[in-house]
Parts: C-alpha cells; structure tokens; sequence
C-alpha cells in the first residue's frame, strides 16, 4: 500500500515500519513527514522520530524527522535536544532557551535545526538574537528553521536579519523570511515587504501582497493597485484581498483618506482583475467586515452593470449583517441603470424580508424607470397587501419618479434607507 493511502488510512504502525525497514532514503524521509501529520501524541511514533533524527544515515530523513516531531509537538523538539546535546531541560523557559542556544552551536546540522525549532515554540525574547545569528549559517535547512522560528516568536527585531536573507540563492530560505516579515508585521517588516511586491518569484509577490493588508496608511495602495495586472492570478486575487483588509484595519482617523485613494486607484485599473475578486468575497467570505467593503467597493469601482455584479448585491439587500445590506443599497444606486431596475423589480416579487424589500423600493426610487412606476402603483394602490413600512417606502420612491398615487395611499418617507 502506498505512504499516500496509509496516512489516508492513519495506519502509523505501518509508516513507522516503513521508516525502519526501507531501503529507500525518499520513503523513509516521506513516512518521517507523514508521522507527524498522523502520528497524534503515539508514544512508539515519537520514539521512532526521534530515533531517526538521531539514527539515520541520510540527512534528508534526519531533518524529516525533525520537522515531524515538530508538527507533533515543541515539547516533543525538546525531548531529542535533550537526548542529542544531553541537556537538561527541566525548569523555567529561560532555562529551556538557554539549553536550545547551546544547541544552536552543534556541529550537526540536524541539531541545530531542531534548537531553531524548539525556540520558536518557547516564545523567549532572548532567542531572538541567536536565531538571528543563524540566519547565516551554512546548512540551508537550518536557516530556514531559524527564519520559521522568528517568525513564531514575532519580536520586531529580527526584522534586519530576515529583510537581509531576502536576497539568498535559495529559494527556500527565502520564503521563509518573506514569511516571518509578514507575520511580524510591524510598520518596518511591511515597509520592507512593500518593496518586495515586484520580486521575480510569484510566491514572495504573493506573500508580500498579502501582508500589506495590515498596513495602517494608504502607502501600499498604488503598489497593491499595480500587483492587480500581475501576471499570476494568485497574486492579483492577494492583491484584492489585502485591499479589502486595509480598509478594514486602518484607523478611523485615517478612513477617508485611505478609501479615497482606494477607490481612485481601482477606477484606473484593470476592472476585471478587481471585480471578480470583490465579488468573491462578497458570496463567500464569512466575515462581515470584509463583505461590507466589497460592497462599497462594488458600486464605486464596476464600470457598468453587468449581472455578475448586480446580483449579490441584490441578495445582500436581505443580509444578516445590517451594515452590509446598507452598503449594498447604497452601491446599487451608485451603479442604477435598467440592469439594477429589473433586478430589484425582480426581487420584490421573490421571498425576502420586509426590510429587504423596503431597500430594494428605496433604491428604485433613484433608479428606476416607467416599470418602476407601474410596479410602485400597484404597491401603493388601495388593496395592496404589502407590509406597512414597504408601502410607505414605495409611496415616497414613486413620489421621486414623479409617478402619481391612488387616492388615500400612505404618505411618504424622506432620506436614506434604515
């Protein structure tokens, strides 16, 4: 059976075998990564993995284990730093860091990785400048585990270091710091990611595009609104995404001016790239802040109304999240035209909510055309069976159309939709 469907199959027993008894380097380095995706809190698979970083006569498998032992636990790190440096890593976290520094130093390369590690799960300060120091060091694997573990440990300070192994040969390593830079993410770490968004390899582009969303002024914005004609999708989506995310996190202070420039910057740009994006966030993200600026986005930055537009804009007029539904009313008026006029028409013949419904009149009251007219009449009209307050909206949006109302209809109601 392959090491695919045995770990599909959480059959540790047989990986653990696998890892021991091939003579293969690749099998036993893959049943080594496996382990440690399946191999839960197993006492006999913690054993084996440290055993094969200790044993094993080929590197790879070595630090494959190491990283299995990882993803199963720091205090499981701590355990082979214990057995391998003979260390004692009993007492106080400061204690641990000290034992996992001296670690650091190891001539093995497979020690040094697994002391990177386990100090990234310890969250000491102090490891901050040692792990620094490995940044440099000569085994690859090592500085990518000491670029991991700062960005675990988060501190600012390592910010120089990682910013530096952005130009290493190996690509590896520096991903690594791309993403330690984003996970910190302080004003400096982003600052340095921001000149990265044009890096010729698409997943440090990526990367970079996706931090600048925790930006807190509208610095990235002329560089996020270019990343949207890269020639990768995944980029351009990042870039979408981050957009949205610096509208949401900037502070309120600064809102306006960064959402001016926003929506100047979109409406120069490429409007495919931005509008799917948008428009995938609004059907499918399940967070309401970043739903409400699609839908603001949408009626400022769409250039005509084309239905894959208009309708989640409509479907969010009867949003659970009130603030969302008010962006799409305003957005829907924004866009008007016959397309926003027959859908809205179309909607208020579907089941929805009265205060759906009452946006969706309100709209049409900016929008709408002679179907309006007709359709409002009727609502209005002596008879109608239409909830109160939509009969209400109705009555003042035909009022705007210029339409007249049967005798005895409600009066109307002024101002913006609540």
């Amino acid at each position: 059976m392959s090491l695919y469907l045995l770990a599909r199959d959480g059959d540790a027993d047989a990986l653990r075998d696998r890892l021991w008894d091939s003579d293969s380097p690749a099998v036993r380095r893959r049943a080594a990564e496996l382990l440690g995706d399946v191999g839960d809190d197993d006492p006999e698979v913690v054993d084996a993995l440290v055993r094969a970083a200790k044993e094993d006569d080929d590197r790879a498998v070595r630090a494959a284990a190491v990283d299995g032992l990882d993803e199963l636990g720091t205090e499981h790190v701590e355990r082979l730093i214990a057995d391998l440096a003979g260390v004692d890593l009993d007492g106080a976290n400061w204690q641990t860091a000290r034992a996992f520094v001296r670690a650091l130093g190891a001539d093995r390369a497979e020690l040094r990785m697994a002391a990177a590690t386990g100090l990234g799960g310890i969250g000491e300060r102090k490891a901050v400048s040692p792990l620094v120091d490995r940044l440099g060091d000569d085994d690859p694997r090592v500085r990518v585990n000491a670029a991991n573990a700062l960005g675990r440990l988060g501190y600012p300070e390592a910010t120089e270091g990682l910013a530096a192994l952005l130009s290493a040969d190996h690509d590896a390593t520096r991903q690594a710091a791309a993403d330690a830079l984003a996970t910190i993410g302080s004003e400096e770490a982003l600052s340095v990611l921001l000149g990265r968004v044009d890096d010729p390899d698409e997943s440090i582009r990526r990367t970079a595009v996706a931090s600048l969303g925790n930006a807190e002024s509208a610095e990235p914005v002329s560089a996020l609104v270019e990343a949207l004609s890269d020639e990768s999708r995944l980029v351009r989506t990042a870039a979408v995404f981050s957009i949205i995310e610096l509208l949401s996190n900037v502070p309120a202070e600064r809102s306006h001016e960064v959402r001016e420039s926003v929506v100047d910057h979109l409406r120069a740009s490429d409007d495919e790239a931005v509008i799917e994006p948008l428009v995938d966030i609004l059907t499918e993200s399940v967070e309401s802040g970043p739903r409400r600026n699609a839908a603001w986005l949408l009626g400022r930055v769409a250039d005509g109304t084309p239905d894959d537009v208009v309708d989640p804009l409509v479907d969010c007029l009867d949003d659970d999240d009130r603030q969302t539904a008010q962006f799409a009313t305003t957005s829907l008026r924004e866009l008007g035209g016959s397309t926003v006029e027959r859908r809205l028409l179309g909607f208020l013949d579907e089941t929805s909510s009265a205060s759906a419904r009452a946006q969706a009149v309100f709209v049409l009251g900016s929008v709408g055309g002679d179907d309006a007219r007709e359709h409002l009449r009727t609502m209005v009209g002596d008879g109608s069976d239409v909830d109160e307050e939509v009969r209400r909206r109705a009555f003042s949006a035909l009022s705007k159309l210029g339409g007249t109302t049967p005798s005895g209809a409600a009066p109307g109601v002024e101002g913006d939709a609540t």
